[in-house]
């Protein structure tokens, strides 16, 4: 078990440790999908290269404060923050970005895909955060949870018709 520093955050210790865990996961799923956003943003081809180019940056960017806010109630739980591009990647539960994908409609499917996965993920750590009594982490997982929604919205409307 990582050291956890002591705290007057009156949740016990044993819920303030499943918390960082829990943090820790959603922690690294953001990390590996900034990183696949960034992926994307970098490598983007097409007619549609402009728009995309700075949608891309653009939830990259999103993303960053969802991090740290995230990376942030972790360590004032008294855990630490696990935040470093090897141990997202080593506990990431996203499927990695193909190299060779880089055709705006086909960028934009696959990050829909791994958007809502991160989403998904986010819904079930509300209900384990809330079951667990930690009502400001299921907050904090509900404030990204519709950052991530709207970042949705906007990667969806780009292939609907």
């Amino acid at each position: 078990m990582p050291k956890m520093f002591p705290t007057s955050i009156d949740l016990p210790q044993e819920v303030r440790e499943r918390m960082v865990a829990l943090l820790n996961q959603q922690l690294a799923n953001l990390f590996d999908l900034r990183s696949q956003t960034k992926q994307a943003h970098w490598n983007v081809k097409g007619p549609q290269f402009a728009a995309l180019h700075e949608l891309f940056d653009r939830l990259a960017l999103d993303l960053d404060g969802y991090m740290d806010a995230i990376a942030e109630r972790a360590t004032a739980l008294g855990g630490l923050a696990a935040g470093t591009a090897r141990m997202a990647a080593a506990t990431s539960r996203l499927e990695d970005l193909p190299p060779d994908v880089v055709e705006g409609q086909a960028l934009l499917k696959a990050l829909v895909t791994r958007y809502a996965q991160v989403a998904a993920g986010l819904r079930a750590a509300i209900a384990e955060a809330e079951q667990a009594g930690d009502a400001g982490t299921a907050d904090l997982f509900t404030e990204v949870v519709r950052g991530l929604d709207k970042a949705l919205w906007f990667l969806e409307a780009h292939i609907q018709a």
